[in-house]
């Protein structure tokens, strides 16, 4: 069995001090990544409650028109039974 030396506990210790550094330094591109996901997400939220304003002032512009439509029609209908001078 070998002897256990300073020497070799220093470079066990190197080692592992180099590997937690590759894993602080992976963790940080992960979060970075994470928080470059996080601005996409918002922004499509963002993008998708725009969509969803548009389409409630079309609903709007749509149930306007048509009622104006049904009151034309009506009005339409309504003529052709009333005697004409």
């Amino acid at each position: 069995m070998t002897d256990v030396s300073n020497e070799l506990m220093y470079e066990l210790l190197k080692r592992v001090h180099a590997d937690v550094a590759s894993v602080k330094d992976g963790q940080r591109e992960i979060r970075t990544e994470l928080n470059a996901m996080r601005g996409t997400m918002i922004s499509m939220h963002q993008d998708i409650h725009n969509i969803y304003g548009i389409l409630a002032r079309h609903d709007t512009r749509l149930d306007r028109i048509e009622n104006r439509l049904e009151l034309r029609e009506l009005a339409e209908a309504q003529s052709r039974f009333e005697p004409h001078p």
